[in-house]
């Protein structure tokens, strides 16, 4: 609908603006078919000599995975087990250390179809809580699986819920940030924010920190909620659209912020990363090179970030400045990066899950753990990588 409307508004600027409307359907191809730069084939694995063992603890199998589509499913980890869904109502709780499975349900809506999860899960103290392609949010008990309580919301979900204090944080497709009783589901405050015309499918998952709750939009803006009430703290500019095309305007934040010190970091879609401060949203550095639709990583000192063209950067946390980029897996469409034990790790789209030297990048090892993509940011919890791939898989992974 979006993209209609685009159309419509691009051909009633009449004959005047034909180049206009040429302009806009070449940028709308370029962003359903990637570009010319998604012509490049990607790149070759190169052989070498790993200097790391990595164990497949376990691996499972969760239903259909995203059954192909587009979507925020990830593991996550909470109170000694692993928790993933996929496309069709099934979620799993699984042992963090052996794999074996706790509990397994499979959720039908009102006409015993099966719900189609798109964002989650998100683990709480209570609950387990996914959102739908259908405008629901579902919180499953964290100990057997039972249901707990289901809402309707504005629209479909495509973020992961965050739970913190008690709330349920989540966004929604159409602009949403919405906060839910983890108990009971009730809605406690809303906040509404407009979506522009065309933007990439996703949403960043919010960023918690005590009372305030930091998250990205589609337009570039930075903003801080109170977390009790949604009242509105401050916004800031993370970048800003530049180019005459819609698609060369996109600035979409997709990106799950981080945050260190007081300091805020996020990247955008086409549109730099930045640091700012957690108090008022100031911008302490900006870096206009280097942008991502995946996510970043941190360490002490460093930052980490997978960018559209499948490399790997190291920035500098005070400056920005990128130190060093990993360029081999170009192409490879790989995940938002996690540090473990002094690596980078990423899974590409081929199912391969890859470990580079936090110290210059180069690659330290390497597993294949799907036949299909891997799009979800692995996660890291008392030493193993949590790989979930769009086929289902779900791996735990150590390395020696």
């Amino acid at each position: 609908m979006r993209l209609l409307l685009l159309i419509l508004s691009l051909m009633l600027a009449g004959c005047s603006g034909m180049d206009s409307v040429k302009e806009g359907l070449s940028g709308i191809k370029d962003y359903f078919t990637g570009g010319a730069d998604n012509a490049d084939p990607p790149n070759e694995l190169i052989e070498y000599n790993p200097e790391a063992t990595i164990d497949i603890v376990w691996e499972v199998s969760v239903g259909v995975g995203t059954d192909e589509q587009t979507l925020k499913l990830v593991p996550a980890v909470g109170s000694g087990r692993v928790f993933a869904a996929d496309r069709n109502g099934l979620v799993q709780a699984r042992d963090v250390s052996t794999g074996s499975l706790a509990w397994e349900v499979v959720l039908e809506d009102e006409h015993e179809n099966n719900l189609h999860f798109s964002g989650g899960p998100g683990v709480g103290s209570n609950a387990v809580v996914l959102g739908t392609n259908d405008a629901e949010v579902v919180a499953l008990d964290i100990n057997n699986g039972s249901q707990l309580w289901k809402t309707r919301v504005s629209s479909e979900v495509m973020s992961v819920p965050v739970i913190a204090a008690g709330i349920v944080i989540l966004r929604t497709t159409d602009g949403s940030v919405l906060a839910l009783n983890e108990k009971s589901g009730q809605k406690i405050w809303s906040y509404e924010h407009n979506v522009p015309a065309l933007s990439v499918r996703g949403t960043g998952a919010p960023l918690i920190i005590e009372d305030t709750l930091i998250e990205g939009y589609d337009n570039g803006k930075l903003m801080a909620l109170q977390l009790a009430d949604g009242k509105f703290i401050w916004e800031s500019s993370v970048s800003v659209p530049k180019g005459r095309s819609e698609v060369e305007r996109l600035v979409d934040i997709d990106v799950d912020p981080i945050e260190s010190r007081g300091v805020i970091y996020l990247a955008s879609y086409n549109g730099g990363v930045m640091a700012a401060s957690i108090l008022d949203g100031d911008v302490m550095w900006r870096n206009e090179s280097v942008s991502s639709h995946t996510g970043l990583a941190q360490d002490d000192q460093y930052l980490y970030i997978s960018n559209s063209d499948g490399h790997v950067l190291q920035l500098d946390k005070r400056t920005g400045s990128s130190l060093w980029e990993q360029k081999d897996l170009h192409g490879r469409q790989l995940t938002a990066p996690v540090v473990y034990q002094g690596c980078v790790v990423v899974g590409d789209l081929e199912g391969y899950v890859h470990w580079l030297s936090t110290s210059d990048g180069h690659q330290v090892a390497r597993v294949k753990i799907a036949g299909d993509a891997i799009d979800a940011k692995p996660v890291v919890e008392s030493g193993t990588v949590f790989i979930y791939a769009k086929d289902g898989t779900v791996a735990a992974l150590r390395a020696r």
